[in-house]
């Protein structure tokens, strides 16, 4: 029973590293989906390759924690095959079943507790003191700041070749008077992805460009009621978009 007993310790142990390093990227900008997904990615060795995964790469304090997470990982799931094999060894029939049942119940226990959203955000506060002693980084909860919850969003909008806006200057197209905020642009350039930060009005829009925009709705539905003033660019959907 010693070894059943461990094994539950060690995947309570388990739980809470993942939490913990989910809480602790989401502490650094990224989304709790985002940051859910790339500490369980981390911890379990998947090693998922994604844009979100190169962008954590290339932050510093995202990246400590990511390889915390992946020793803390091999360690824990080579332990707990070790004990698994160890609590189940030499057991048949009912004592079997009274160890199996008895590690179901405690799982389920384990996962109800680590949904919980007092301890939540009880480890929220702690790892946020924890990560503004141990970095000088500014740690934003980006969600709360850009007002997600209030129905506000970041979306992705791509630039077709039939766009009203494509070959315009972005002051030209006026989109603050829709309530958008282009933020960047993505441009492909000789075959490279390039990141324009904090785009002018004098920045021109082009075909092929991704805009990340920030509204109150979708930017993707209020480009398509926007009416172009150009007589051979009147809007036809040329436009797609997603939110982020």
């Amino acid at each position: 029973m010693i070894a059943l007993f461990s094994l539950l310790v060690i995947i309570l142990l388990s739980f809470a590293v993942v939490r913990v390093g989910a809480i602790a990227l989401e502490l650094t900008g990224l989304s709790p989906e985002i940051a859910s997904f790339q500490a369980q990615s981390a911890f379990s060795g998947a090693g998922f390759t994604t844009s979100e995964a190169e962008s954590i790469v290339a932050h510093p304090v995202r990246r400590k924690i990511i390889r915390i997470l992946i020793l803390l990982g091999g360690a824990g799931i080579t332990t707990t095959i070790a004990t698994l094999v160890l609590t189940f060894i030499g057991e048949k029939g009912k004592d079997f079943m009274i160890r199996a049942g008895i590690l179901l119940a405690g799982i389920l226990v384990i996962f109800i507790f680590a949904q919980s959203r007092y301890i939540y955000n009880l480890m929220r506060k702690v790892i946020r003191r924890a990560l503004e002693r141990w970095t000088k980084l500014h740690i934003f909860d980006y969600e709360q700041l850009l007002g997600f919850g209030e129905g506000y969003s970041i979306s992705r909008v791509g630039v077709r070749a039939n766009s009203w806006i494509s070959g315009r200057k972005l002051a030209e197209s006026k989109l603050e008077q829709e309530g958008i905020l282009v933020l960047a642009i993505y441009r492909k350039i000789t075959g490279k992805e390039k990141f324009i930060g904090g785009p002018t009005g004098d920045t021109l829009i082009e075909t092929g460009d991704v805009l990340i925009c920030y509204s109150r709705q979708d930017a993707a539905e209020i480009f398509s009621r926007k009416k172009s003033s150009h007589p051979h660019k009147q809007h036809d959907g040329g436009l797609g978009g997603e939110d982020d």
